[in-house]
């Protein structure tokens, strides 16, 4: 029997979630994804000294776009190692600056193109706040194409698909965080509220027609990768890529197109906004999301003020 990873392999594009090259290599995903967070690990790792150096030569004290080119430089020794693309996040602290995000995205894109990346092989990662959601719809429509993130509401998975975002990141394991301290519950299997989260999403969206890719992250666990199995991609940790790896026991698809979804809508800024208030768990976890991509943001730029 092959790996569960093998097996996931031939139903799901695997992305790895994370910004260590080391290990992107090591488990062989498609795709990566990067965030604040991430790109404050890898700067403490002793192989991105060089990158940290020439990321704040001739910044002039500029720490914002210091940060940006060492997103850039990471993002480009990972697509050294992938097939794929590079998620690359737009500063957190920006989320409801629909111009500033703009801005922030076309830099990234410059960096990028500047270094010989395509903008093919670079998508731009935004929280999924109703600024983010119309600043995505505008980069659409300028060919840069977008990931959405810190997803955690029905509402903002229709938002995002009307606006023609390609692909958005549900996280499971906040969901499911929120859920078991709000309860006491230990969710297991598809009574998982992330895991249920991801598949009224994906049922919707192929119900619906929408071309939006779902990719579920933000994992807790195996067992919610395996309910997730048939999503159009998982971005998972090398950790729990490496547990799939040594796991030949039999992976069941559980997602898959021609099962039934709600009926399309399509809702206004007021209806956005209203459902998201409904929605405690959600209005929380961005809101929390954002702060800790924030402080993460603030602690990579103060590492690289002391290199200038």
């Amino acid at each position: 029997m092959t790996s569960k990873l093998e097996q996931l392999k031939k139903i799901t594009t695997v992305v790895a979630d994370t910004g260590d090259f080391d290990a992107i290599a090591r488990v062989k995903p498609v795709d990566a994804t990067t965030n604040p967070s991430l790109l404050l690990k890898a700067a403490a790792i002793a192989g991105y000294a060089d990158l940290l150096n020439a990321c704040v030569s001739d910044c002039k004290g500029d720490t914002g776009l210091a940060s940006d080119r060492f997103g850039v430089a990471v993002g480009q020794e990972i697509l050294k190692v992938i097939p794929g693309r590079i998620s690359t996040e737009v500063d957190a602290r920006l989320s409801f600056d629909t111009e500033a995000m703009l801005k922030r995205a076309h830099r990234l894109i410059e960096l990028y193109e500047n270094a010989g990346v395509g903008r093919d092989r670079v998508l731009i990662k935004i929280a999924s706040t109703w600024e983010g959601i119309r600043a995505a719809e505008q980069l659409e429509r300028e060919g840069i194409q977008t990931n959405l993130t810190l997803l955690f509401s029905f509402a903002q998975a229709a938002a995002c698909a009307d606006a023609g975002v390609f692909l958005i990141s549900p996280f499971v394991g906040r969901i499911y965080d929120w859920y078991k301290k709000a309860t006491g519950n230990d969710y297991i299997g598809a009574d998982d509220p992330g895991v249920q989260s991801v598949t009224r999403i994906y049922n919707y969206y192929k119900a619906n027609g929408y071309k939006t890719v779902v990719m579920g992250a933000s994992f807790r666990n195996l067992n919610q990768i395996e309910q997730l199995a048939g999503c159009d991609r998982l971005t998972i940790s090398p950790e729990l890529i490496e547990k799939l790896a040594a796991d030949s026991g039999k992976l069941e698809r559980r997602l898959g197109p021609g099962k039934p979804g709600e009926a399309r809508q399509t809702l206004n800024e007021a209806q956005f906004r209203w459902a998201s208030n409904e929605d405690a768990m959600a209005t929380e976890k961005l809101a929390e999301g954002i702060r800790q991509f924030a402080r993460d943001q603030e602690k990579l730029e103060a590492l690289l003020a002391a290199r200038f």
